[in-house]
């Protein structure tokens, strides 16, 4: 299901190569011509994909192979309000070492707090390689001033934060405004230095597949290092079809423009079983590329401890039950 983005106008060719979209952002007219430009979701058609594609079947071998790229893949995430330094010390030690009785556990690739514990966190993970994310630009809700948002980016970074996770104004977004919306993403990944940026869109309430495509190319256009489905905050957050149709947008971005863009799905995904579905989609969509932490990630908290868990029974023959797992 290709996305085929509407072609620019003549302009000079992208640093690496490829085409170059500065026209599509140079009014909010031409923006908003672009992206309605876009080929419409066929619904049935993604839907029935993305279940066809989750029946695969992943033999031992591979399935010990997806497991630990999984684990290695976790945004290991803690967002509440009852967050304490105790606790982010804790997620972070986990993060480093999640299996203590088995040192060839992979460690996770990040972990991701809000901006206040930022800088609890780069302590507790200074020289482990775990990244310290931090969620920003009033999450979840997103709702403040500009100059709000980016002094929320400019305390996580100053805190030690190496990835910031933004949220966009849904309400802009959703009226149309979309020069706003990528300004805003513009002005935050400014903000952020040498910190990648993720950019939040929150599916579950862009209310169409069609909504999604054109977030995608919006935050791809504006500079994102990273397109995410949610916040995990809302009723519906990052399902298979969602995933896939972002993952369709970033391959195609890639082929257009020679610039390659991760994928973040957040919320929802508890299992191991779901997260080896993601991996599948990563592959049969995207490609092997995108089969790195670097370029793909999970958004979770509890996914962590199934995937343990599995792991164990693969190496045992045993399952170990919740207690062989720390709780959150």
């Amino acid at each position: 299901m290709p996305t085929t983005a509407p072609s620019p106008e003549p302009s000079a060719p992208s640093g690496q190569g490829g085409t170059s979209f500065a026209d599509a952002t140079a009014s909010d007219s031409a923006l908003r011509r672009f992206l309605h430009g876009l080929p419409g979701v066929d619904t049935v058609g993604l839907e029935a994909r993305a279940a066809s594609l989750g029946t695969r079947s992943i033999k031992t071998t591979a399935k010990a192979y997806a497991i630990d790229l999984a684990i290695s893949m976790i945004d290991l995430t803690t967002l509440e309000g009852a967050d304490t330094p105790g606790k982010v010390r804790a997620l972070a030690a986990k993060a480093v070492n999640p299996d203590p009785t088995d040192r060839t556990t992979p460690r996770t690739a990040a972990v991701c707090v809000y901006p206040d514990m930022a800088a609890t966190a780069a302590a507790a993970l200074a020289g482990s390689g775990v990244k310290v994310a931090s969620v920003a630009t009033a999450f979840p809700a997103g709702r403040a001033a500009l100059e709000v948002k980016l002094a929320d980016v400019r305390d996580a970074v100053a805190a030690g934060a190496d990835e910031i996770d933004m949220v966009i104004d849904r309400g802009a977004f959703l009226s149309g405004r979309y020069l706003k919306v990528h300004e805003e993403i513009v002005a935050v990944k400014a903000e952020c230095g040498s910190a990648r940026l993720k950019v939040i869109f929150e599916t579950g309430e862009l209310s169409t597949y069609d909504n999604i495509r054109r977030a995608s190319w919006l935050g791809m256009l504006a500079g994102a290092d990273f397109i995410k489905t949610s916040t995990g905050k809302v009723g519906t957050n990052a399902t298979p079809a969602n995933t896939l149709l972002m993952l369709e947008a970033v391959r195609d971005f890639r082929e257009q423009t020679g610039v390659q863009i991760g994928v973040k799905p957040a919320g929802g995904i508890r299992t191991s079983k779901d997260a080896i579905k993601f991996l599948v989609l990563v592959n049969e969509t995207a490609g092997e590329d995108w089969l790195d932490n670097h370029w793909f990630r999970f958004g979770a908290s509890s996914l962590l401890n199934d995937l343990l868990m599995q792991r164990q029974k693969l190496s045992t023959g045993r399952y170990s039950g919740p207690d062989y797992v720390t709780v959150d």
